[in-house]
Parts: structure tokens; sequence; C-alpha cells
């Protein structure tokens, strides 16, 4: 036990270092971004946020880096530990189609079911793909938690089981994805989500979530479809790893609807509406400056 505490906590601290030192370096070059400003030319990794500044999207692949530094540390001081693997394989399968996204995706298509209708008519968006390649990886890590989990000797046990975590890790990627709308808030979210399952392979993603936060958090740098999908798939991995049947099913049925529930109405609406969730959104953020309107004059 002493070694699994151990080990957990060495690979949360890892990646938090991990993340924090890249993001703060890659901020402070900040070359592309003056680029950017200067010229006009727009690399593939800036996006403008909500308020219109320019943000990196490297904080994504930085965050799947310190997860899998964090995993490794944890398979090294643990080895009895199986943990980490499930977790690997749903993020860097989250992560990877969701680079592709952050790149090449096109924003015709809005939502699940947009992409789904989109499908129908016979093209394959690059968010049909990235739903397809969070599936699929959900799927293979399911199949690998199930591989370690004792229970139910009945095919039907363990194919029931993969069905629900299949779903579980899938959803909770996507639902990081669907917050990381404001600076911070996915990044949060997966610290508030992954506390209580660091212990079961969530550690990583923790720690890399924690050390996204000061740039995030400043708007120099975002998740994106990369960092928020993969972080995400790791605590939706953990909670697959942690939880009894029963609670794994509330849980993916919990996360499900939310995920529904998106695709019309806006989060960030009811953050706004609801006075304990918005400070907990704004927590961390640089006040807005005031505008020039407010300034009293001389």
């Amino acid at each position: 036990m002493k070694r699994r505490l151990l080990a957990c906590a060495a690979s949360g601290v890892a990646a938090a270092l991990v993340a924090a030192v890249a993001n703060r370096r890659l901020v402070q070059s900040q070359t592309n971004v003056r680029e950017f400003r200067s010229t006009g030319s727009k690399s593939r990794w800036l996006r403008t946020n909500h308020a219109g500044a320019s943000v990196t999207l490297a904080e994504g692949p930085i965050a799947v880096v310190a997860l899998l530094v964090g995993a490794g540390v944890d398979r090294l001081l643990d080895t009895s530990g199986q943990r980490s693997l499930p977790v690997v394989v749903a993020s860097v399968g989250s992560g990877v189609v969701g680079a592709y996204d952050d790149l090449y995706g096109a924003t015709q298509a809005k939502g699940f079911r947009g992409h789904l209708r989109a499908l129908r008519s016979g093209e394959l968006t690059s968010g049909a793909i990235k739903i397809l390649g969070v599936g699929l990886s959900a799927a293979v890590a399911a199949a690998l938690v199930q591989c370690s989990r004792p229970g139910c000797a009945k095919t039907a046990c363990h194919a029931l089981d993969v069905v629900i975590d299949t779903g579980l890790i899938a959803a909770t990627a996507n639902l990081a994805n669907l917050l990381d709308l404001r600076p911070g808030r996915a990044a949060k979210a997966i610290v508030l989500l992954g506390s209580g399952l660091v212990g079961f392979g969530a550690a990583p993603a923790v720690g890399a979530a924690v050390g996204s936060l000061p740039t995030d958090l400043a708007a120099k740098s975002m998740l994106g479809d990369c960092g928020a999908n993969a972080l995400g798939a790791a605590v939706g991995t953990a909670a697959a790893q942690a939880l009894p049947r029963r609670f794994r099913l509330l849980a993916f049925v919990a996360v499900a609807a939310l995920n529904l529930v998106s695709e019309r109405v806006s989060f960030t609406a009811v953050i706004e509406r609801t006075p304990l969730l918005r400070e907990f959104d704004q927590l961390g953020r640089p006040a807005p400056a005031p505008s020039s309107s407010t300034v009293p004059s001389a």
C-alpha cells in the first residue's frame, strides 16, 4: 500500500512538473504568437479564444507527454500495478485523434449529431474521425481493465462491463472537451473529477492538469481537443478501474446525459447564471482590465 501511494504521488508530481515547465517555456518564447500578430500568417497551432486573444494549442500535446511521464513513473515505482496501461491507451488514442481535429478539423458540422448527419450523407468529417478514434481507444482500454478485474466469470458479465466502461471512458473524454471553452475550465474539471481517483490511475492526469493551469488560466495556452480528450479519457479510465458496476453505470448515465444536454444547452450560460459555478469557473483568472469608460477623469 505504501509503495502504491508513493507511486501515485510521484507520478502526479512528475506530470505536473513536466506540464508546468514545458508550458512556461512555450509561452515565454512566444515567437509564433508574435509572428502571427505581425504578419497575419496563422499557425495551425494557434487559435483565437473567446476574448479574441491568440493562444497556442501546444498545451494539449504537452499534457499528453506529461501524462505519459507520470504513468511511466507510476509503473517504475509500483511494478505490481496494472493501472497505468489502460490509462495510457485511452489517453494516447484520444489525444492523437484530438490533435488531428485541432490541426485539420473543419467547423461545418458541429456536435455529435452534426457529425453523424454528415457521415450519413457520405462526408467523413474530422469530428467523426475523432468520435471513432476515441471510441476505439476507449474500447481497448475497457478490455484491458476487464482483464485485471475479478468478478463474474460469465461471458455476458464481461461483455456488459466492457460496454459500460467503453461508454464511460469515451463520454468523459468528450465531456472534458466540451468544457474547454474558457481559460482553465477543462483543467479544473479534470482536477476536481480525478482527485478522488488518483490511486486508480488518475494521478498523472491530475498532475498534468495542475501543471497546465497557470498558462491556461492566463489565456496564453489551451488544452484543445488533444489535451482535453486525453485527460478526460484518463479520468474515465480511472473511474472504470475504481468503481463497482452499479456506480460505473450511474456515472456513465450521468456523463452521457451531460453530453446530450450540451447539444441544446450552453454550459457557459448555465455557469454564468449559477453563482457557485461562476465563482469556481473564474477562480485563478486575472481580473479583467477596466474599460476606458469606467476610468475616472482627472
